[in-house]
Formats: structure tokens, sequence, C-alpha cells
């Protein structure tokens, strides 16, 4: 299914031009149901005016930002990626007592705050101007953080859980990542320091960097040691250790390291710098030899080895690299996008968070034809209203819900990157 260039084509639609969003349209309804593979359709979009929502309170949120890739072939997909960003922010359901909560999708099956998704949604919002939102997010990470620092799995609106999922370890590396990310933009240390004493709703945040960091060298004997099992973005269980647990773990200490290097606490930053080190000497001894699989000499490449590339770390290792390459061609799909991984289930099925998490890697490491090559594929595979699907079959239309929150937020950063000159050919 081809997308139509101009959605105000569609009848029924509100022009949303008189705030800068000229040729821009949030269509009321397109059909009567879900289209055919998807699970969604435009009505969940909110669409009627009110006072923080609709198509003039979107347009007036978007004008007060910035929008990477204004005047470019990418401006309408990351228009729409930032309105499903702000529309995935939903009340808590807690009375007020919680932050709003960022959900992974709009379908029910999807209706849940997943500590990864929260991360790069919130690393989005800060990019292109939305502080609060971004801020909003970290704090509800705060919220909901597990005294030992780590995170559930997923999160229930109100901050309960949903199941009797395993917590997964993945979770402090993300919030240590996201929270830099956002800090860095804050323009120093002192106000970095005042964000972190009160969110929006006043909660105190210096307890997400101090326990995160905790639940990381912990779980990685302060980077003597690979972590326990865990499941990961693959959310199902596990029975090694997976690329994708310990790779944002070393990125979450990374980070960490320099979140504390901005609040002057440079002994911590430097033991915490040493701990990822001795991390990261370790990882690469047990996954090069493999070639950088999903386990560490099985398993197949899949798309946890971007979490070792630009931007979650300096510098990528040659042989990183080439897995990073590896990896595009074994796990390609019919309709020309990737599975999870070379070793996914052979369904021919598409799925756009690794397609855009490759894109992403790519504009941070100056690699601008691979990114701007898997973003046309995004592009390409967007449904009528706009948004980007979780999944795209293989005959090349979308799948599962749209928009996928992910995907969304990893599209907008990485046209971020492009925009700015990182990702020059």
């Amino acid at each position: 299914m081809r997308r139509r260039t101009l959605l105000g084509a569609m009848s029924g639609g509100v022009l949303l031009g008189a705030a800068g969003l000229t040729g821009a349209v949030l269509p009321r309804r397109l059909g009567t149901g879900p289209l055919p593979g998807l699970l969604t359709d435009a009505s969940w979009r909110v669409t009627e005016d009110a006072a923080d929502a609709g198509p003039r309170a979107e347009a007036r949120w978007l004008a007060a930002g910035r929008i990477p890739g204004e005047g470019t072939r990418w401006e309408d997909m990351v228009r729409w990626a930032l309105v499903d960003l702000r529309q995935l922010l939903q009340p808590s359901g807690a009375g007020g007592l919680l932050p709003r909560t960022f959900l992974a999708g709009p379908d029910t099956k999807w209706r849940y705050s997943w500590p990864r998704d929260c991360a790069f949604a919130a690393v989005a919002l800060s990019r292109t101007g939305h502080r609060q939102e971004a801020l909003t997010i970290l704090e509800f990470l705060a919220t909901v953080q597990r005294p030992d620092g780590g995170f559930e799995a997923r999160y229930l609106p109100d901050g309960s859980t949903p199941d009797a999922r395993e917590p997964q370890s993945d979770g402090a590396g993300w919030a240590l990542w996201a929270l830099a990310e956002v800090l860095a933009d804050a323009g120093g240390g002192t106000q970095a320091l005042r964000e972190l004493r009160a969110g929006p709703l006043g909660t105190p945040m210096r307890p997400l960097l101090d326990r995160a960091t905790g639940s990381a060298l912990a779980l990685t004997g302060h980077g003597r040691r690979l972590p326990p099992v865990s499941s990961d973005y693959w959310e199902r269980q596990e029975w090694r250790l997976t690329l994708g647990t310990v790779a944002p773990l070393l990125a979450g200490l990374r980070a960490a390291a320099r979140t504390h290097r901005l609040l002057g606490a440079r002994r911590t930053a430097a033991e915490v710098a040493a701990a990822a080190d001795r991390l990261e000497h370790a990882v690469h001894a047990a996954f090069a030899d493999g070639g950088y699989q999903r386990y560490a000499s099985s398993g197949g490449r899949d798309a946890a080895v971007c979490f070792l590339m630009p931007p979650f770390t300096v510098s990528a290792r040659e042989e990183v690299v080439r897995a990073w390459r590896g990896y595009q061609r074994e796990a390609i799909r019919p309709a020309g996008g990737l599975a999870p991984g070379a070793g996914w289930r052979q369904d021919g099925i598409s799925w756009t968070p690794e397609v855009a998490l490759v894109a992403y890697a790519a504009a941070a490491s100056g690699d601008g034809e691979t990114a701007r090559r898997w973003l046309e594929w995004l592009d390409a595979h967007r449904v009528e209203w706009g948004s980007l699907p979780e999944k795209v079959l293989p005959d090349g239309s979308p799948a599962g819900p749209a928009p996928l929150g992910w995907t969304a937020a990893t599209v907008v950063l990485t046209v971020n990157l492009l925009e700015r000159g990182r990702g020059r050919a």
C-alpha cells in the first residue's frame, strides 16, 4: 500500500496550515475499521480540537519546537512521527500522581510503557525542542524504577506491571543513555542539576541516575563480568546471554560516566568509565570470535549489533561494522526490510524498528548513503494517514499497529543527525 502524497486529498481531513503545517492534514477517519494486516486505523488519532489536543494544538506544539528535515523529502514523515510521539504520551490513569506515560502503540497489546521505547522517545523529543515532554518521560521512569535500580519489562499507564514477566536488564542501560542525552541538551551542568532535583511534576530524578548506575554496575560486577541472562527487545524468554542485553548496559555505563562528568562528579565519572572499559573488553572477548551474533557464538547476527555502533559509542570497531553490514544482508526480507535477526523466524515479515536502528547507526557513523536508503524504505511503507507501522508484510503492505513509537522516535533522531551533517556520505 502506498500512502497518498497529500493527505489533504482525503475527504473529512482537517487542515493544519494556519500554524505552519501547510499541506498536512489530520484525517478524521479512514474507512470503517483496520486495513488488512493493520491492527489500527486513523481513528486512533485525536482530530477534534480541544484545549490541548487536536489539529490546532498539534500545530502549535510543532511550531514551538523544531522539525528535523524541514524543507526536505523527510519533512512529512518526521512531522507525522512527532505528532504520533505526542499523542502516544497518555495520561497515567493514576489520578495525576504519575507523569504522563509514553505508550508503545495505540493498539491494546501495545498500550504499555517499555523503558526502551520511553528512552528513545525522550531523546527524540528533547532533540526537537520539546523538553518538558522529554523530562516527563524520564520522570515516569524515575517513578516506576525498582528499588534495585532496574526496571520491569513493561508497565501499565498507572505504573503497575501487567503480568509476571521477569524484569529486563537492558532497562537500566536505556534509562541511563536517555538521561545522558536529554541532560546534554540542558545547556550546562547547573541546569542539568536543577532538572535532576525535580521533574515537571516535582519528582526527584537524581535517584534515576544513581540507582540505574548502581544496577548496571551490580549486574556486571563493575564491568568485570558479563551480566546474567535476561530477555531483551525480542521480548521472549532467553536461556543464554544476548548481545541485546549486554550492549545496552555498556551504552548505559558510558552514558552514566558522561552524566557524572557533566555534573562535576569527576571521581564517580572516572570509576564508572573504568567499569565501562572493562565491560567493553568483556563484550568483545565474548562476541567477536562469533562475528557478533545474537549469542556469543550462535543465533545469527541481529539488530543488537547497532548498539555497539555510534551514537551508543564514540566509534565502532571495524569488525563490528562488518557484522552490522552482514546483518543487513542476512536479515533482509521479501519487502526489502529487515527481520530482527538472521535467526528470526522465516515468515517474510520486515520490522520497522530494526530498519530504523540501522539507519540511525548509519547516520551517527557518517554513512549518509545507507541512512538515506533505509529512510526511503521506511517512508515508502508508511500507512495512508502518515504513521510508521510496526511491520511490513512480504507483499509490501503495512501490518501491526501504526504508529509504533520506537520506530517514530528513531526516525526523528536519524533525520536530525543527517540534518546536522553527521550522516554525509
